[in-house]
């Protein structure tokens, strides 16, 4: 009995404190049948928010209409800027920016007023090495939309 009571006293804290598994995040029954509305849905952050609604257990709707709610992308632009170049003037460094705004309705009723998120990485430039920098790049924006995209869903999990 005395080498159970630990386990059961951690199990009850787990509980109690609203641990949930990584890329679980429960959602509201408002967001349980969500409508992504955007200009672009092949974005790389507008297919990792479907993604990411589905694995926390939501539906999303086909249609607006039957949904109950939207999750409205009101932007979704990547920026690249040069932090720094080489003696030849040519690029070191380069810093790529992920920016979203979204905000999320139901009806008439505005649940989420416009939210404004980015995301900011930089790499490395090599032009000796073009076609694995430009993967990089690639890799880098769809780990950022990811991050993005897990950053909406907890503000979703909290209306």
């Amino acid at each position: 009995m005395n080498r159970l009571w630990p386990s059961c006293v951690a199990a009850v804290l787990l509980a109690g404190c609203g641990f949930h598994l990584e890329g679980r995040t429960p959602l509201p029954e408002s967001m349980k049948s969500a409508f992504v509305q955007a200009a672009d849905l092949q974005t790389d952050f507008a297919q990792s928010l479907r993604k990411a609604l589905l694995t926390s257990g939501a539906r999303p709707a086909a249609e607006k209409n039957t949904a109950s709610s939207v999750v409205n992308i009101l932007r979704d632009d990547v920026v690249r800027r040069t932090l720094s170049v080489s003696a030849q003037n040519k690029p070191n460094e380069y810093e790529i920016t992920y920016n979203v705004r979204f905000s999320v309705t139901a009806g008439d009723r505005e649940l989420l007023a416009p939210q404004d998120i980015s995301a900011t990485r930089s790499y490395s430039f090599d032009e000796t090495r073009l076609l694995a920098k430009e993967h990089e790049e690639d890799i880098l924006r769809q780990a950022m939309a990811h991050d993005l995209a897990d950053r909406v869903i907890r503000q979703l999990s909290s209306l």
